[in-house]
């Protein structure tokens, strides 16, 4: 009697029936071979050589779950040593075991607080059950992977790049729950054509002008050679005297968000919401007359109750007012650090998530993999025609170009 028989086949109660998938995956299968065989066939039509029985199956993880596929295997039986030539998929590279698209997804997941270990059981649903390649072990490899990639972009020529503007920040971390918090240290700068990208990125002191010191001397060793024409930072960071060292001539930009944070922090929460109300009229004024107005109706509301929240607007007040000096399609880009404060919002939730798990090396390489993922959904700056006249040197007053009035000669 034949055992296998009458064998009945019991359906798991996790199991999940997806007739729409299953087409997906199969239909992908056969897509990818078909796509292989005819590279590997444009490949032997050229090169005239033969095509080995044999191949090698395995596994891909995709976005639609783990596919078959058969490598195609070529060789030249022709030439020998240096002058073999072989065929390389460019489609299916070697030792690939996940698609690019899913390679890009992981670090993204991990950064964002799901655990190495919870990688199979919350991705079993989009990919299949016991998906193949994501071990706790596979994750963790992808740290090395970091660590290169963080190296080289590191070591990146500068020679060729140019920001017109930047924005600078010092962010701090409890990597470890030390008693003395990481801090990194972070400048992105904005293109001449209004793309806004990392410049430089390393642990430091935020308050230090000797860490903003070494990171621009950095820079500038890296070939970046032309100034910016505005700097947006906080106004308690050692930047501004690295700065002027490094690049004379960079104006300075107060950062109104740390600027209102600041303020606020010296008077009672019942007076803040009523103050916060006061200086957006400010910063959201019109022309700089109008916001020197507001600055003055300030003081006169709270200095005889709040002095220092009065003080704290008065001392910076030509930096905090820098902006009306660039065109206005700009200011919402001037006025504060949030390019940089968006991105780290999220670096801050990974980091209570792992509360001891994380040693500052990883740490830093998280929050550079998390910056430059963040990157390519970076919107570029609104008015970015304007940017030609700001690199010219074309002035501007309360964010319109000053036309320049033409001399009359006398007769």
């Amino acid at each position: 009697m034949n055992s296998t028989t009458n064998v009945l086949h019991l359906r798991q109660p996790d199991t999940i029936d997806d007739p729409l998938t299953d087409i997906l995956r199969a239909g992908a299968r056969k897509l990818l071979a078909q796509a292989i065989e005819i590279e590997a066939e444009a490949y032997l039509a050229s090169m005239r050589e033969l095509k080995l029985p044999d191949g090698r199956e395995r596994l891909i993880q995709t976005g639609i779950g783990p596919v078959e596929v058969s490598r195609v295997k070529i060789r030249d039986r022709g030439a020998t040593g240096e002058d073999r030539i072989r065929f390389t998929s460019a489609i299916l590279p070697k030792w690939a075991r996940r698609t690019k698209s899913l390679d890009a997804l992981l670090p993204i997941l991990y950064l964002r607080g799901l655990s190495t270990g919870a990688f199979q059981e919350v991705l079993s649903a989009l990919l299949g059950r016991d998906a193949p390649n994501l071990s706790p072990s596979a994750i963790t490899r992808l740290t090395g992977e970091w660590q290169a990639e963080y190296e080289r972009w590191q070591a990146r020529d500068l020679s060729a790049r140019h920001y017109v503007y930047v924005w600078a920040d010092g962010v701090y971390l409890q990597a470890r729950m030390e008693d003395q918090a990481e801090c990194m240290l972070v400048l992105i700068g904005a293109t001449p054509e209004g793309k806004k990208e990392l410049v430089g990125f390393q642990a430091g002191v935020r308050e230090s002008a000797q860490s903003w010191r070494e990171l621009l001397v950095e820079i500038k060793r890296r070939g970046l050679s032309i100034p910016p024409r505005i700097a947006v930072g906080d106004g308690a960071l050692g930047f501004w005297k690295a700065l002027d060292e490094l690049f004379p001539g960079t104006h300075h930009q107060r950062c109104w968000l740390h600027k209102t944070a600041n303020v606020l922090n010296k008077v009672p929460k019942s007076v803040q919401p009523g103050m916060k109300v006061a200086l957006r009229e400010i910063y959201l004024a019109p022309t700089r007359a109008q916001a020197e107005v507001a600055i003055d109706l300030f003081a006169e509301a709270y200095q005889a109750r709040y002095p220092k929240a009065v003080e704290c607007v008065r001392k910076d007040q030509r930096a905090l007012l820098a902006f009306y000096d660039w065109p206005a399609e700009h200011w919402i880009h001037l006025r504060t650090t949030n390019p940089i404060e968006s991105v780290f919002a999220t670096v801050r939730h990974r980091t209570v998530r792992t509360k001891g798990a994380l040693s500052p090396t990883t740490a830093r390489l998280m929050v550079f993999k998390l910056v430059m993922a963040a990157a390519k959904s970076w919107r570029r700056l609104m008015g970015e025609n304007q940017l030609p006249k700001v690199i010219a040197g074309v002035r501007f007053k309360d964010g319109s170009e000053v036309i320049p009035m033409p001399t009359n000669s006398a007769a």
